[in-house]
């Protein structure tokens, strides 16, 4: 039988040793080289795009000749006004992209020897990162299959104690308000889209502005489903009566919900619905990207971290 990608030497290809001894200058030439890598490697001004720079010899930092604008390796970055050392957030990365089911706030601020505070937003700036590429992305189109399925998240009810004291919790008047619906749009053989919703029938709009026209649209019996009929060639699967057929399969869907319960359950414990699309845009981010070794997602998560811009929501989170 063929050795599974992931247990072969294949997608082993980054140690975290190499990183963890590389020195801060070390760590610093791999950004330069990551964030400039169009320009050979060369600094060049973030403000106006001049490639004539010039180094300060006392410290790490370049200013422009035609701006004067002084800028170091971070600078205009989701890294921006960073306190850390360059290569701990070098070594956050690939403990991050190792993670086959995530990596925790708590379990990277040991790792890193910081504050749980430092890594909470450490891990969420690369989320959001990782999850900017697909802001405007759409799937499917002619001749191409995409399914569709949403999962409920968060608003745990704890049953009471005394079997007469217990109400059915699937009734609306008996949650928290605080449930969630991640609905998720796969292509086959493509990318990944979830957003979150309150109920799995607001979803409809998002489906009609993601799902290209001419797709064939996989979906289960759920009843808010037979408006995609109307755009879609739509097909239905019974999940009461079979998991899949030939007409029709969630599975690709399932799957990524499957991993995302194990990261909820096994890493996270507990998912905030506040938080809950930027765990959903990661899922799908290591879902998507299952197939490349962890050197090539460092790169790729390295690279879209230096190219986003300063975050508005992670610059500055715990000062408000």
């Amino acid at each position: 039988m063929a050795q599974h990608f992931l247990l072969s030497a294949a997608a082993r290809t980054l140690s975290l040793s190499v990183v963890a001894r590389m020195t801060e200058e070390e760590a610093r030439e791999a950004f330069k080289n990551i964030r400039w890598s169009d320009n050979d490697g060369n600094p060049y001004c973030p403000k106006c795009g001049c490639t004539a720079v010039y180094a300060y010899a006392s410290r790490p930092l370049w200013k422009c000749k035609a701006c004067s604008h002084q800028f170091t390796v971070t600078s205009g970055t989701i890294f921006a006004s960073r306190k850390m050392p360059i290569r701990d957030i070098l070594l956050a990365i690939a403990i991050f992209v190792n993670g086959a089911k995530g990596h925790s706030a708590l379990q990277l601020s040991r790792d890193l020897n910081c504050q749980y505070k430092s890594a909470f937003v450490l891990a969420h700036k690369i989320r959001e990162a990782l999850s900017a590429e697909a802001d405007d992305a759409t799937v499917g189109g002619k001749g191409k299959d995409v399914e569709v399925d949403g999962g409920h998240f968060g608003g745990y009810v704890k049953p009471a104690n005394f079997r007469e004291n217990r109400r059915d919790r699937r009734l609306r008047v008996n949650q928290t308000g605080k449930r969630r619906v991640v609905v998720v749009m796969r292509e086959r053989n493509g990318r990944t889209l979830p957003f979150v919703f309150k109920s799995e029938d607001a979803s409809l709009p998002t489906i009609h502005d993601r799902v290209a026209s001419g797709s064939t649209v996989h979906a289960d019996e759920a009843s808010h489903w037979d408006a995609l009929h109307a755009r879609y060639l739509t097909r239905r699967i019974n999940h009461s009566q079979a998991y899949s057929s030939d007409e029709a399969c969630t599975n690709q869907a399932e799957s990524f919900f499957s991993r995302m319960r194990r990261a909820e359950i096994g890493i996270h414990h507990h998912i905030s619905g506040r938080y809950l699309d930027a765990y959903a845009g990661e899922m799908a981010w290591r879902e998507d990207n299952r197939r490349i070794s962890n050197g090539e997602l460092h790169l790729i998560a390295t690279n879209a971290a230096l190219t986003h811009g300063v975050s508005r929501v992670w610059k500055g989170y715990w000062q408000r």
